[in-house]
């Protein structure tokens, strides 16, 4: 059961963090026909916050299914050995950093073009 719930949770957090992506792209595209096609506009407005708010719960989904993921024993465990995993734990936390960062810019940029 543990193993299952482990896998599960991996996949949640993964799965949330490529529809993330999706989202971001799916506000610019919107965003850039809006643009060039003004005549559009009051159409495709809605869609455009409704792709953001699905990012938004797309980021909370990565976040907390993240937070599950840390306890897991691939994550707490010492898999490799304990030279690799002290090697392995620093690069984790480097890897998150940047994908935070990319995270919160990310979801800034799509707040910026859907509500202005």
């Amino acid at each position: 059961m543990k193993k299952g719930l482990t896998i599960f949770i991996g996949f949640l957090h993964d799965f949330a963090a490529g529809c993330w992506a999706a989202t971001v792209l799916a506000v610019f595209w919107v965003d850039r026909i809006m643009v060039d096609q003004q005549s559009v506009r009051s159409s495709l407005d809605g869609l455009e916050k409704q792709f953001f708010w699905a990012g938004i719960v797309c980021s909370a989904i990565i976040l907390i299914a993240g937070m599950g993921r840390t306890f897991t024993y691939a994550y707490v465990g010492e898999v490799y050995g304990k030279d690799a995993e002290e090697l392995r734990r620093k690069m984790l936390i480097v890897k998150h950093i940047l994908l935070f960062t990319i995270l919160i810019s990310g979801t800034w940029w799509q707040y910026a073009m859907a509500f202005r």
